[in-house]
C-alpha cells in the first residue's frame, strides 16, 4: 500500500497561560487535526513546534496574549521562521452560546489566523522598544510611589503638632524632601512630636532614594529614545516621556501597522461616524492604546498652550462653527499622523 505524505500547509493556534500552553492545529479548512497541551517551560516551546510540524508545514500560528503569557513563545517561534498572529481573546457572546474551555480556545485561535479574521502582527519585543518598555515599568511604579509618599508627608504634617505644622506646612515637594529627609530629631518625652519627626524622616529619605532611581532610569531611557527614534523628539510637544510610550506602543517592529489610518485607530485618535438623522458628526474611537492615545492628549495640550500655529487654528475654526471638542478631535488626527512619519522604519 503507498502511503502519500501529507504536503498540505496547516495552521497553529495556541491558548497561552502562565504554566502550560494548550495549542491545536488545523488544515486549510478547518478541520482539527490535533490539540495537545505543553509546558511553558524548558524544551516544551520546541516540543510545541515539532508536535504541529507532524501534521505538515506550518503557515502560520494564532498565539493569544503575544504581550503576556505568550511572549516566550512568540518569540521562539519567529526565531524558527514562522510567521505569528495576533488573536484577540474569543468573542463574549459566542463564549455564553457554547462554552469556554482551553481546547475551544485554542483551536478558535487557529481558525481566527486561518480565515485571516486575524491579521494582526506580533510584536517583536527584541529591541530597543522592548528595553524602553521594561525601564518605563520601574520608571513609572517609581514616580507613582514617590507621588504617594508626598502625599503622606503633606498629610502627617496637616495632622502634625503646631510646630512641626509650622516647619514644613506650604514648602514646594524638593524643599519639603530635603528637610524631612535630613531630620534628626531627639526623644525629649512628647511621644508625638518625636515619632511624626522620625516618620517624616523615613518617608522622605525613601522618597529621595525613588527620585534618585528615577534619574538613573532617564540615563539609561534617554539615549535609547534618542537613538531609537532622533525625528520623534523633533516633533512639537514631544518629550522624552511621551516618546517612550508612543515608540511601546508601535513596538520594535512598527511596520506591522501598515498605514498611518491603522495607528491612528491604534492609538484611538481615527473619527468614527457617530451621525443619527438630522445630527452628522463624529467622534474618536474608544478602543485602542491608552498609553499612546494619553500621550497624544498631552502633546494636544502642550501644543495648545505654547504652539503660536495651533492656537491660530483653533482661532480659526471656531470662528467657522466648529465646538471645542471637534476641533481637539481633528488635533489630535492631526498630530497621530505627524507622529506617524517618524516612527523607526527597517532599512
Amino acid at each position: 500500500m503507498t502511503i502519500v505524505e501529507n504536503h498540505t500547509q496547516i495552521t497553529g493556534g495556541v491558548d497561552t497561560h502562565l504554566e502550560f500552553h494548550v495549542a491545536a492545529a488545523v488544515d486549510a479548512n478547518g478541520g482539527v487535526l490535533g490539540v495537545e497541551t505543553f509546558a511553558t517551560r524548558g524544551a516544551g516551546y520546541a516540543q510545541l513546534v515539532a508536535w504541529l510540524q507532524r501534521f505538515g508545514p506550518i503557515e502560520r500560528v494564532g498565539v493569544e496574549g503575544t504581550g503576556s503569557y505568550g511572549t516566550g513563545l512568540t518569540r521562539h517561534l519567529r526565531s524558527e521562521g514562522i510567521t505569528v498572529v495576533e488573536v484577540d481573546r474569543p468573542n463574549r457572546q459566542a463564549r455564553r452560546r457554547h462554552g469556554k474551555s482551553d481546547t475551544v480556545d485554542a483551536i478558535s485561535a487557529a481558525r481566527a489566523a486561518l480565515t485571516r479574521t486575524a491579521t494582526g502582527e506580533a510584536k517583536h519585543r527584541d529591541g530597543n522598544v522592548e528595553a524602553i518598555r521594561v525601564l518605563m515599568v520601574a520608571r513609572r511604579s517609581a514616580v507613582d510611589e514617590r507621588i504617594a509618599i508626598l502625599n503622606q508627608i503633606r498629610h502627617l504634617v496637616i495632622c502634625a503638632p503646631d510646630d512641626i505644622r509650622a516647619r514644613f506646612d506650604g514648602l514646594p515637594p524638593a524643599a519639603l524632601l530635603n528637610q524631612t529627609s535630613s531630620l534628626r530629631p531627639r526623644d525629649h518625652g512628647d511621644v508625638v512630636d518625636y515619632t511624626t519627626l522620625i516618620t517624616l524622616r523615613e518617608l522622605g529619605g525613601r522618597a529621595k532614594n525613588l527620585h534618585d532611581e528615577n534619574l538613573r532610569l532617564n540615563k539609561l531611557l534617554r539615549p535609547l529614545i534618542r537613538r531609537t527614534a532622533p525625528g520623534l523628539l523633533d516633533v512639537f510637544g514631544v518629550g522624552y516621556d511621551t516618546a517612550a510610550k508612543l515608540l511601546v506602543a508601535a513596538g520594535d517592529n512598527p511596520e506591522r501597522l501598515r498605514s498611518e489610518a491603522a495607528w491612528a485607530h491604534m492609538c484611538g485618535v481615527a473619527p468614527i461616524e457617530a451621525s443619527s438623522g438630522k445630527t452628522q458628526r463624529h467622534r474618536l474611537d474608544r478602543g485602542g492604546n491608552r498609553q499612546a492615545n494619553s500621550a497624544i492628549y498631552h502633546i494636544m495640550l502642550t501644543r495648545l498652550s505654547y504652539d503660536q500655529r495651533t492656537r491660530d487654528y483653533l482661532a480659526r475654526r471656531s470662528n467657522e462653527g466648529k465646538t471645542t471638542g471637534e476641533i481637539c478631535r481633528i488635533l489630535r488626527r492631526y498630530i497621530a499622523r505627524e507622529i506617524y512619519k517618524q516612527l523607526p522604519r527597517p532599512a
